[in-house]
């Protein structure tokens, strides 16, 4: 799946870093880190970075590289820091809503980033007796309630953050992977569910938090062992603390494996692009299909592209050149049709793709907007036949989790059947992959998923709302999908 500005699938998640490390550059550590974990989020990024008396921020819209070069990272000198890319899930996409959050308590402070997005967003606001408009992300929300729980005085143990931790994180609902600093200690949390990942790492002289493996790579680090659901990590000069805050019930987002995570990722302990593969190979055989050769959708559909070929002894091929260069925003001859993005994104190997009939390999259909304008592409490129293969099932439920997919009204699958999908895209057949074989895939039980996106189950009852904008409006009121109408359900 394509996914830009402009296109119509799910937003990412966002990503989270941290690194302890005395001696060692942690801003330019941090840096790095983001940039393994970019693909979690393209709006704005940014870095905390503690001397032991002096917590600095610097955050700016736009990705890492643009962010960020030698002359902001050079002054970040300290012994631990926090970094955040960001896509938004609640809150605007603004200067003010990127990360990390900054809150200056007493004579301390502390910052952090978040990965995830709360269900209980305006509970928790209103409870605080917060005006609308005054906090604008769930993120600034947590900040505002570990702040109310600092005391009047220091505490003597220097553990201000921890203990605001340990009463403020039972009390929050729904998906929150986070990263945290005071001038002294760096600390990883995962909700009760670990819907996002927070792995562990251990570097020369110090450790690492990231939300991906892949960012352990980039920076030298070694993995340890995932941040368990329900954990709070703490990490100082003694070493490695570990607080139980909740009953761990995993539910990673399987939409992780799916496309979201880095295919040089382990996420339980299994390579993604090894489960992608598989995930390609099982489609291959619940749905094959006579053709010439088997393309993927760039880039993300490469894997299951090769498992379907593999399995299915067609030739796997390229039917489109990306364009690798083309960021999250460019400048756009007319506002009345954005049909010039795909073009913009992916050109077709007429050669390849002339009088052939094609599989083509994609890991998800959510709006559909682009797939459609991808097959037109390929019929005028001279496709004969197009078999159109999806590597997870059908797209039925909104996300309120972490990833913003939009209203449930504007999932391609909530109203079709696979048959008038098809007619819509205009292929010649139309095959998802099956829920069973994808968790197969996977090499984990399936009771350790959230499939909700699929299903329509969600482990943790979820606002009927739109939760992006929720701190920005007056007033709304909270539903659990079984109070939902029969209208809503449809």
């Amino acid at each position: 799946m394509i996914l830009d500005a402009e296109f119509s699938g799910p937003k990412d998640a966002c990503g989270v870093f941290g690194v302890y490390a005395p001696g060692q550059p942690v801003a330019h550590l941090s840096y790095l880190g983001l940039y393994a974990l970019q693909h979690r989020g393209q709006e704005s990024a940014g870095i905390a970075v503690s001397d032991g008396e002096t917590i600095t921020v610097v955050k700016d819209m736009g990705l890492v590289t643009q962010v960020f070069d030698e002359r902001r990272l050079a002054p970040l000198e300290g012994h631990l820091a926090i970094g955040h890319v960001r896509y938004s899930t609640t809150g605007s996409s603004t200067w003010r809503n990127a990360q990390p959050v900054y809150r200056s308590v007493a004579d301390a402070g502390f910052a952090l980033g978040h990965n995830g997005n709360l269900t209980n967003t305006e509970v928790l606001s209103t409870g605080l007796g917060m005006l609308p408009g005054v906090l604008t992300s769930d993120s600034e929300l947590i900040g505002e309630l570990l702040a109310n729980e600092y005391g009047d005085e220091p505490r003597s143990d220097g553990r201000d953050l921890e203990h605001a931790l340990e009463k403020v994180l039972p009390r929050l609902a729904g998906a929150f992977s986070l990263v945290l600093m005071d001038e002294a200690h760096l600390f990883g949390v995962r909700d009760a569910h670990g819907f996002r990942p927070l792995v562990l790492g251990k570097t020369e002289g110090g450790w690492v938090l990231a939300s991906e493996t892949a960012a352990l790579d980039l920076v030298d680090a070694h993995y340890v062992r995932d941040v368990e659901p329900g954990e709070l990590v703490a990490i100082d000069a003694g070493g490695v603390r570990s607080i139980r805050f909740a009953d761990p019930t995993p539910k990673l987002c399987i939409f992780e494996f799916v496309y979201i995570a880095r295919p040089d990722t382990q996420l339980y302990g299994h390579s993604v692009h090894a489960a992608r593969q598989r995930m390609g190979e099982a489609l291959a055989r619940q749905a094959p299909a006579p053709a010439d050769m088997v393309m993927p959708v760039p880039e993300s559909g490469v894997p299951a592209a090769q498992g379907y070929a593999r399995v299915a002894g067609i030739p796997y091929g390229d039917g489109f050149v990306k364009n690798r260069y083309v960021g999250r925003t460019f400048i756009q001859p007319s506002q009345k049709k954005r049909g010039t993005d795909v073009r913009l994104k992916l050109n077709p190997l007429r050669d390849n793709i002339k009088g052939k009939r094609l599989v083509v390999v994609d890991d998800s259909i959510v709006r559909g907007t682009t797939t459609r304008q991808i097959i037109a592409l390929l019929r005028e490129a001279g496709a004969t036949e197009v078999h159109f293969r999806v590597s997870s099932p059908p797209y039925r439920w909104p996300c309120f989790y972490g990833l913003d997919t939009g209203k449930r009204s504007d999932l391609l699958a909530v109203d079709m059947e696979i048959g008038e999908i098809a007619s819509y895209l205009g292929v010649d057949s139309l095959a998802y992959l099956d829920l069973d074989h994808l968790v197969e895939a996977t090499g984990s039980p399936k009771e350790s998923f959230c499939t909700a996106c699929f299903t329509g189950e969600y482990p943790v009852p979820v606002p009927e709302y739109d939760t992006k904008h929720v701190l920005e409006l007056e007033s709304r009121s909270l539903h659990v999908p079984g109070e939902m109408s029969g209208a809503e359900h449809a």
